[in-house]
């Protein structure tokens, strides 16, 4: 039919989605097997708590499962699967008022009330090696649990999900402009709760940088 949508799901994947909903509930473990780690990362991306992360992962997983027969080949199944999970979450985050993890300083806004970020006289991009040292792999996670839902949630799918805009789009039910958007806003916040100072020490760092609380 002209005009209709190219199917984007993987041969293999559809061959185990056909078994699946022939009663052979094996072929799901193969289905998900290889997006067990998305799905998890998704899921403590909002909640900022491991165990219920699992939980919420199980729960999107076993929805995945029921819900099998409805999904439509137009898009892929990993992203069908991270949109339920994301939905799983913010369901859970909505009945679980608990804000475990916030940010000690207040976010600067601009006129429009959204985050406009701090003028930092030297800023450097983090040099790849550094990223192995264990001290700001958890700044980075305490950083990450600092930023506000909308943008934690873009980051983590873009950044450390490498999924593509359209994608991202697709799965938070918002315009393509508004994840280049809110992408832009969480990678300056993150900048911002980063930065351990004026001379963008990376190596020595400084005290500043810990304005995020640990988890």
């Amino acid at each position: 039919m002209i005009g209709a949508p190219k199917p984007r799901l993987d041969v293999s994947e559809a061959e185990l989605i056909r078994r699946v909903c022939q009663g052979d509930k094996e072929a799901f473990y193969g289905l998900v097997g290889p997006y067990e780690r998305a799905v998890y990362v998704a899921a403590v991306s909002i909640l900022n708590n491991p165990a219920d992360a699992e939980e919420v992962a199980q729960e999107a997983v076993l929805k995945a499962f029921t819900h099998l027969a409805e999904f439509r080949a137009e898009a892929k199944f990993s992203t069908w699967l991270i949109q339920i999970t994301i939905n799983e979450a913010r369901l859970r985050l909505r009945k679980d008022r608990r804000h475990l993890y916030e940010s000690v300083d207040e976010p600067r806004k601009d006129e429009e009330g959204d985050y406009s970020p701090k003028d930092f006289a030297d800023w450097r991009e983090i040099p790849s090696e550094t990223l192995k040292r264990n001290e700001l792999r958890n700044a980075l996670k305490r950083a990450l649990a600092s930023l506000p839902l909308k943008y934690r949630e873009v980051l983590i799918l873009r950044d450390i999900q490498n999924l593509s805009i359209e994608e991202t789009a697709e799965i938070l039910g918002i315009s393509e402009g508004n994840v280049k958007t809110r992408l832009l806003r969480a990678r300056l916040q993150m900048r911002d709760a980063l930065a351990p100072g004026i001379d963008g020490s990376w190596s020595t760092g400084k005290p500043e940088y810990k304005k995020v609380r640990p988890w």
